[in-house]
This record gives structure tokens, C-alpha cells and sequence, in this order.
């Protein structure tokens, strides 16, 4: 199962992770796998390239299916607005595969 957790704080996403495989299908097959790994690397791919966010990025395929990113804590507005826009899609997206695919995702938010 996919473990997927994002992370909120003073009014924004400062991180998520995501671990853990869906085995909804076999290798190469698995399209519950494949939604959120797009999700995972189009966001991280904006926060980066289209947002010029320096976000802090953590991957371990070999332990299992290890992601977590963290936001730096301060950013300049117009900066900040684009990464969470980029963020909330994501966790929109996110939120909408674990509800279509409840045995394959678990999707948690955790605000402080």
C-alpha cells in the first residue's frame, strides 16, 4: 500500500511524503503506482522549475518507496503562492486517487 501524508503548518503545505508500493498490478502494470508517482515528480518538477522553489527532496526507491519534501520556511510572496498552488493540486490529486483506489492508497493530512 501507498502511504501518502501531507504535511500543513501556519497556513501552508510545508512537506509531504510517500512510501510504499500500490501492488495493484504487476510491474510496469500497476496504475495506481503510476498516478502518484506522476503527481509526486510533475509537483516536485514545478516546485523546481516552474516555481524556482529550493525544496529540500528525499528518494529512496531502494527502501521500499521512500519520497518526502520539505518547503524552505520562508519565501517570498509571490514564490509562496505558486508553490502552494502547485502543493494543493497535488494534494487534490492525491485525495482523489485514495478515494477511487481505497485498498491501494491511504492519504493523510496532518495540519499543526
Amino acid at each position: 500500500m501507498i502511504h501518502a501524508t501531507v504535511h500543513y503548518g501556519a497556513n501552508r503545505i510545508n512537506s509531504f511524503q510517500i512510501t510504499g508500493h500500490a501492488d495493484s498490478g504487476e510491474y510496469g502494470q500497476d496504475i495506481v503506482c503510476a498516478a502518484v508517482s506522476v503527481l509526486a515528480i510533475t509537483t516536485v518538477n514545478g516546485l523546481q522549475r516552474v516555481a524556482e522553489i529550493p525544496v529540500s527532496v528525499e528518494n529512496r526507491d531502494q527502501a521500499g518507496g521512500f519520497l518526502e519534501v520539505h518547503l524552505p520556511p520562508k519565501l517570498e510572496a509571490s514564490t509562496e503562492l505558486k508553490g502552494q498552488t502547485l502543493l494543493q493540486s497535488f494534494a487534490d490529486g492525491l485525495r482523489d486517487v485514495a478515494t477511487n483506489y481505497a485498498d491501494f492508497v491511504e492519504f493523510v493530512e496532518i495540519k499543526d
